[in-house]
Formats: structure tokens, sequence, C-alpha cells
């Protein structure tokens, strides 16, 4: 695709939104998790003040990099039912890669990072990948590339041009306030500590 189709179809304010709207959907999903079925009481699931995860952006878009050409495949027929199989792993195996670097990174950068829990699943490694969030990670993007991703699609499709554009720079200025705002008065969000080793 050329870059004047890029900009022709705004894919860049739209990819742009959608990591948004997947980091805030994370961060629901993150809550729910923390506060439904764990019972651990509520914690910003984030690492800025607003309710979004980025790491859940950054997953969205590899699978729709990684993904998007087979999801438009239509031949052969055998396909059809392969497919989901297909993206369960690719999602499974995407998303925990990803999971695994941020890891890393946030522990170099604040010293935890917020699902060190997972020291609690017999088939972990570190405690910062588990095999059972890595099937729902393949599960969760099964459902998204077939359900969520058509609904954003469909979503971002809706507005003008201006007014994509409008809301583009809307979201970009509360992300910058609140990656500003976290800077200037040393916000952290809660994580748990590094398990003892």
């Amino acid at each position: 695709m050329s870059f004047a189709e890029i900009k022709e179809k705004q894919l860049i304010q739209k990819a742009f939104l959608w990591f948004w709207m997947y980091a805030v959907f994370g961060w629901c999903y993150e809550v729910f998790m923390e506060v439904v079925v764990k019972r651990w009481g509520f914690h910003n699931r984030g690492v800025l003040f607003g309710p979004y995860c980025p790491i859940y952006g950054v997953g969205a878009l590899l699978f729709i990099v990684c993904f998007s050409g087979l999801m438009k495949k239509k031949e052969p027929k055998w396909l059809v039912w392969v497919k989901p199989v297909i993206i369960f792993l690719g999602c499974m195996a995407v998303a925990t890669t990803v999971e695994l670097i941020a890891s890393y990174i946030m522990e170099a950068l604040t010293g935890a990072w917020p699902w060190q829990t997972y020291s609690e699943y017999k088939y972990n490694f570190q405690a910062r990948i588990a095999l059972p969030t890595s099937i729902r990670f393949g599960i969760g993007g099964v459902l998204f590339l077939y359900v969520i991703q058509p609904f954003y699609e469909w979503l971002t499709n809706k507005p003008s041009r201006k007014a994509l554009n409008i809301i583009t720079v809307a979201v970009l200025l509360i992300v910058l306030t609140d990656f500003i705002y976290v800077k200037a008065t040393g916000y952290e969000p809660v994580l748990a500590e590094v398990p003892s080793s």
C-alpha cells in the first residue's frame, strides 16, 4: 500500500485511535479481572493516570499487522476451518512475546511490572508470562480479529475526514496531558513487588 493510499484512507489516524481504543479495552479487562474475578480490590492497572493499558494497544496493532492478510484470505476452502486455529496460536505467541518484553522494559524503568501475580500459576516463567494467560491471549486474539476489530473499523469509518482528524487530535492531547501530569507530579501506579527468587 502506497503512502498516498494510507493518507487517503486516513490509516494513521485510524491506527492511532484503534491503539487507544484497545488500551482502554485492555484496562477495563484488567480491572474486571482484578475486581470481579480475583476480588483483589481496585488498582489502576495502567502505567499512566488515565484508564488505559498501552500494552494492549501494542498487541492489537501487532495482531493487525501480522494477521490482517490471513483474515482477508478466502481460498482455499479448507482455510476457513484452519484459520481460527492459526490465529489462536499466532496471537498467543505474539501477545506472550510482547508481554515478556514489556515486563523487562517495565522492570528496567520502574523496578516492577503490574502482572507479577503470574507466580501463582503452575506454568509460568519468572512470573512474567504464564500458560493460562497465554491461552487467554489466543482466545482474545480470535475474538479481537473476528469481532472487535471489524466493529472498530466500522466505528472509525463513520466520521467525516475532518471529524476523524479532530477526534485524533483530541485523543492525542488527552494522552499528552496525562503523560505530562504523570511526569510533573511523580504519579506512579501501584505495581506488584518483584517476587523474591
